[in-house]
């Protein structure tokens, strides 16, 4: 059955009311990724024919009305101004991570020749975006999920940067024998306990929770930081794990300790340069 552009806006408006937070807002989302089209098409071919009926397009309406994230159904994300691909295999790349690249970028100089390794690599998006600023670098990305690797391995090479950004499979450090100059991770950091928005059911639970306390994927980063004797070290958290962070860190020797806030102003990640004896 054919409609309209604009009776079919409304059709999915009123699909997704009650289910996400902008019905609207969603519904021409996902009908601009359904054409393939900008927000300027989007507004001026309102009076356009379409097939409601197109198997595509019902299938989504149908997940996105359950919750599925859009990125999931489009397998597109924006981040950092840049478009990434992405799937169930990965954790939605979040508007909060872009402060972990910046301050990583406000930590060296943009010409250093040096070894980041990044923990977590997920959809490979902080990896990318840092290769892209610190054209001396070398990156080694890893993860313990096949399936986040597979990800990151796609968006590596729709960037070009295969030769500069090496993947590995492993728990935490375990697969790197290398010298670190600079650890990077968005660990997972919430309790297991802690309710969860519907959505993230969707996504990969173990990017997600980081133990029963939530903050033991960040601790086990920062013995490895000392045990590894790595200079500097560039990590995301919950917002309320800042007293925990500064209470596990009185057994080492620190020289310099920053927190940084997110978007809303809570505090969001810190970066450690630590003195090694």
């Amino acid at each position: 059955m054919s409609k309209r552009l604009k009776e079919l806006h409304e059709e999915i408006t009123l699909r997704l009311n009650g289910v996400v937070e902008s019905p609207r807002r969603e519904a021409e989302l996902l009908l601009m990724a359904y054409l393939n089209k900008d927000q300027l098409y989007f507004i001026t071919h309102q009076e356009d024919v379409l097939d409601e009926s197109d198997p595509r397009l019902v299938q989504w309406v149908e997940k996105r009305s359950a919750n599925v994230p859009l990125e999931y159904l489009t397998n597109r994300v924006s981040f950092y101004s840049r478009e990434f691909y992405i799937d169930e295999g990965a954790l939605i790349p979040r508007p909060e991570t872009e402060h972990l690249i910046d301050e990583v970028l406000g930590s060296v100089s943009l010409d250093d020749t040096m070894t980041v390794v990044e923990v977590g690599v997920g959809s490979g998006i902080i990896s990318i975006l840092l290769a892209l600023h610190l054209p001396n670098a070398r990156f080694i990305a890893v993860d313990i999920s096949p399936r986040a690797l597979a990800v990151a391995r796609r968006n590596i090479e729709m960037f070009g940067l295969s030769e500069r950004i090496e993947l590995r499979e492993g728990n935490l450090l375990s697969p790197i024998i290398e010298k670190i100059d600079f650890l990077v991770s968005n660990p997972p950091y919430i309790a297991h306990d802690a309710p969860l928005e519907s959505n993230l059911s969707y996504e990969p639970q173990n990017a997600l929770f980081g133990g029963e306390i939530g903050d033991e994927m960040i601790r086990a980063l920062l013995d490895e930081v000392y045990t590894r004797r790595i200079p500097s070290f560039a990590c995301e958290m919950g917002y309320d794990q800042r007293s925990k962070v500064q209470e596990y860190l009185k057994n080492f020797a620190v020289q310099s300790l920053d927190f940084y806030t997110d978007y809303a102003s809570f505090d969001r990640g810190f970066v450690l340069k630590a003195i090694h004896e």
